[in-house]
């Protein structure tokens, strides 16, 4: 439905030959229950065909197939009680990869999702993810927020070692400056002052997420 709409507008509107790849799924889109087995699989009346078909669209328009999961119980959803269940990846990192990875899938949004935790135990936890989306032999984009619920981390640590981008602050929305340094809500130029000083941890492979471009 709406995410096919989507990968159809990036293309119609010409998105994709300017070098936008990616349709990225975000919370929300799993059945609030894991199967018997244990698995991850779609919300039955929003994905009624499920992840791999979803992929299947989006490759065929040319472009890449992103989805969103949690290193916690919950994902944020969850967490303040808008999605039921409690369908994080914590304990089945590796069968969530091996899932992703069959579906398709070509990019992680990896959302911490929690108030809890030392940054050395978000190291610890974002670190089983990238291992396992390492061994499963696809090439998988990894995203990571330790920020969200949570004091900001992503400023603090060079999380080069551990993922493919990071998002540096919190949440940017559609401000231009306010008096925040890392704290909800951020403007442009208030990200713009924590990641500047930044650049030096960005090389191949690894870059500092500012969030959302900010237009319209």
């Amino acid at each position: 439905g709406q995410v096919r709409q989507a990968a159809d507008a990036m293309v119609s509107s010409g998105m994709r030959d300017a070098g936008y790849q990616y349709v990225v799924v975000d919370d929300c889109w799993f059945d609030p229950n894991r199967d018997a087995q244990g698995n991850l699989r779609a919300h039955p009346t929003k994905f009624p065909s499920g992840m791999k078909a979803l992929g299947d669209y989006i490759h065929a328009k040319g472009l890449k197939f992103g989805i969103y999961q949690a290193p916690n119980e919950k994902t944020c959803a969850q967490g303040v009680g808008t999605h039921p269940g409690s369908t994080g990846s914590k304990g089945h990192e590796v069968q969530d990869a091996r899932s992703f990875a069959s579906w398709g899938v070509d990019y992680l949004k990896y959302d911490w999702c929690s108030g809890g935790g030392t940054r050395d135990e978000q190291v610890a936890r974002f670190t089983i993810m990238r291992d396992a989306l390492r061994a499963t032999g696809r090439p998988i984009v990894y995203s990571i927020n330790s920020n969200s619920f949570h004091a900001p981390t992503g400023d603090k640590y060079d999380w080069g070692e551990v993922a493919d981008l990071w998002r540096t602050t919190e949440d940017l929305l559609d401000i231009w400056q306010n008096g925040n340094t890392n704290s909800y809500p951020m403007g442009v130029g208030n990200v713009l002052d924590v990641t500047a000083p930044l650049a030096a941890q960005t090389g191949p492979g690894n870059w500092n997420d500012p969030d959302m471009l900010v237009v319209g």
